[in-house]
């Protein structure tokens, strides 16, 4: 039984990763599972300088699933290099630095200090606000995507996946420009932007008002995109958004993703991702599938 996969020509021993945001860099989750068996660890944004994140409240559940507006508060990637990276190569696993930025020279600044570092891909978050631009995500714009991926690209030692935006109007409009820039390779969704109000206290229960959507009620959203971006690009995708099991890991294999990503089912049970690994095994098993790969994009 065959599961490991290529991607961006790089080999991976399973198709099961760690979604950036839910899985810092792995510290916080070695005592509970073993992470030589995780694919690869997708670290927590990383940024040019220490961002301090939002106010707080952060984070309310939903039906469904869950808000966060953290605001991608990290160290930067001088600390990350430093102390993340030597942790993480203890462990047999894929090294993927989600990179972000508000503007484009901070996303290549972060991209150069990772040029000579010891990890295997990067993941360019372009849901960050541009903020020479007004404070317009990069994700939503074609021409403004297309421009922060050629960018990095031109400095990028590792291969280079474009976390998308599921916060337009049509994804495979975003995923073609991307391709156009130079991205080796796609990742989608991420979080739906929502709200939550308490109405006892008559105000919204997030200290930023609004949030990222996470958690299974995104997951027929994000199956119905890696699906469109599949029809009109030949690049790879790591499919993202509510996946809590290996059933729904197949799904999203079958919609077109070679490779998927478990993030807030982490929040939920520290276990998650052995979860999700074991149930392709299962699925495997039952259906006689002898290689992974074999039902990646069958669903026309």
């Amino acid at each position: 039984m065959n599961l490991g996969v290529e991607f961006c020509g790089v080999q991976f021993k399973n198709p099961v990763f760690t979604a950036s945001g839910t899985f810092n860099s792995g510290r916080e989750f070695a005592d509970v599972i073993d992470l030589n068996q995780i694919g690869a660890v997708i670290v927590k944004g990383v940024s040019n300088k220490p961002w301090k994140g939002n106010v707080t409240p952060r984070i309310a559940e939903t039906y469904g699933g869950m808000l966060n507006a953290v605001g991608l508060q990290n160290p930067g990637i001088d600390v990350f290099i430093r102390e993340d990276i030597p942790f993480l190569r203890q462990y047999d696993t894929k090294i993927i630095v989600n990179i972000v930025g508000r503007t484009v020279d901070e996303y290549v600044e972060v991209a150069l200090k990772l040029a000579n570092a010891d990890v295997d891909m990067l993941e360019l978050n372009i849901s960050c606000p541009n903020i020479k631009e007004g404070g317009v995500a990069f994700g939503v714009d074609p021409n403004m995507a297309e421009l922060v991926t050629r960018e990095v690209k031109k400095v990028a030692k590792q291969p280079l996946i474009v976390k998308l935006s599921p916060n337009v109007t049509d994804i495979t409009k975003i995923a073609k420009a991307v391709e156009r820039g130079g991205a080796d390779g796609i990742s989608l969704i991420n979080t739906l932007i929502g709200m939550k109000i308490d109405i006892h206290k008559r105000k919204t229960v997030l200290g930023r008002k609004t949030g990222g959507l996470s958690g299974p009620i995104i997951k027929p959203v994000a199956i119905r995109m890696v699906y469109q971006v599949r029809q009109v690009t030949k690049l790879p995708i790591i499919g993202v958004g509510g996946i809590m099991t290996g059933e729904d890991a197949i799904e999203f294999m079958m919609a077109g993703a070679s490779a998927i990503s478990v993030g807030t089912a982490n929040l939920l049970n520290p276990r998650a991702t052995m979860k999700v690994l074991d149930g392709i095994e299962n699925y495997m098993k039952t259906y006689n599938l002898l290689d992974i790969n074999k039902i990646v994009g069958i669903i026309e």
